[in-house]
């Protein structure tokens, strides 16, 4: 590297960046030095760094350079490397479990509890910096035909997405209900489209997150939630509900609606973090036949599937980015997240705003 500094933020918890000059790292054994390209902000990033450090484990920020889904390029490898080399394009699971445990041999190193577990841009540096070190194992190869910020996209939430709707499973004979249309909602609702639903409802709180996918084109019919919510998803499907119901709100409210507005025998995907919910049993979910999922990031092997299936696809997350930032600027790209207004923000290096 001609120089040994970069820049880098880091997230104090009183909803303000801090950006420092730190060493460049030198990748050791089995690691990589990626030029980060592009980073996405996650709606978590908000909630749980940003305007306040809660808790410990995997929300436990660790003074870490911030930034959980990176996309970038190797520019330098360390020893024992097996299949990456320099000059590869990839996305960064932003989860570095230990490796050895049922949860990681399984691909999801989200749930690995050893103390060997450590989340990038949480408990060891991100990609909100000009560079930044990964291990070789939580690589995944972006394809020449998707943008980095497409792969910084699939890095959380595209991936956590795909998970939640793999699991309820999407197909052409479905009707899918989307609650909130943030970032991840917003995702759903590109998927679910993608996998084959016939027809795409969406709702929220947010007057301009419904006009962003309407403009997207990414919904049939999309509703500011009010008292009549209900009513008017069985006004579109017949009297029925939906087949498949996703929460990305985290809100009780909205976890409600989700049930209620999935059809006798319907599944139900729980995607958005924190919150409550107050439900019914009996009239809800017992009587009906209905079953819910939880749902938590996704693994590594169907990070990889979904890669191959956006190209085939041809879909851009990229496309539900409004906002992008270069990283000296990186105070206002989380202030604009943390309005709640917008789609997806992106930092990106000079090269990718131009």
């Amino acid at each position: 590297m001609k120089d040994s500094m970069m820049k880098a933020a880091y997230l104090p918890g009183n909803s303000t960046v801090v950006l420092k000059e730190v060493p460049i790292p030198e990748p050791g054994h089995g690691e990589v030095l990626i030029r980060v390209k592009s980073s996405t902000i996650c709606g978590s990033d908000i909630r749980a760094i940003y305007r306040e450090h809660l808790g410990k484990g995997p929300e436990g920020y660790q003074d870490k350079i911030c930034g959980h889904e990176p996309c970038g390029q190797i520019v330098k490898t360390g020893r024992g490397l097996r299949r990456f080399k320099e000059g590869d394009r990839v996305i960064v699971y932003h989860i570095s479990g230990c490796g050895v445990c049922n949860d990681c041999r399984r691909g999801y190193m989200i749930s690995c509890t050893s103390e060997y577990r450590r989340a990038y841009g949480w408990q060891r540096d991100g990609g909100m910096a000009e560079y930044m070190l990964a291990e070789e194992k939580d690589l995944v190869l972006l394809p020449p035909t998707l943008s980095y910020t497409d792969g910084a996209q699939v890095a959380c939430g595209f991936g956590t997405v795909y998970e939640g709707l793999e699991k309820i499973g999407i197909c052409g004979n479905d009707a899918v209900l989307v609650v909130g249309l943030g970032p991840v909602g917003l995702a759903t609702c590109m998927l679910a489209k993608s996998m084959g639903a016939q027809m795409i409802i969406g709702c929220d709180t947010v007057p301009e997150r419904i006009q962003l996918a309407k403009d997207k084109g990414l919904v049939n019919e999309a509703f500011v939630s009010d008292g009549q919510s209900l009513s008017k998803i069985h006004a579109l499907t017949g009297g029925f509900g939906v087949e498949k119901s996703v929460d990305c709100s985290g809100h009780t409210l909205g976890r409600q609606l989700a049930i209620r507005g999935a059809r006798k025998w319907g599944h139900v995907v729980f995607l958005g973090e924190g919150g409550t919910v107050e439900f019914n049993p009996s009239p809800d979910i017992i009587h009906e036949q209905k079953t819910i999922y939880g749902s938590w990031v996704t693994n590594l092997w169907r990070m990889e599937e979904l890669v191959e299936r956006i190209v085939r696809w041809n879909i851009h997350p990229e496309d539900l980015v409004t906002h992008r930032f270069t990283l000296d600027r990186a105070a206002d790209a989380y202030a604009i997240m943390a309005e709640g207004k917008c789609g997806k923000v992106a930092i990106v290096n000079d090269e990718e705003i131009k």
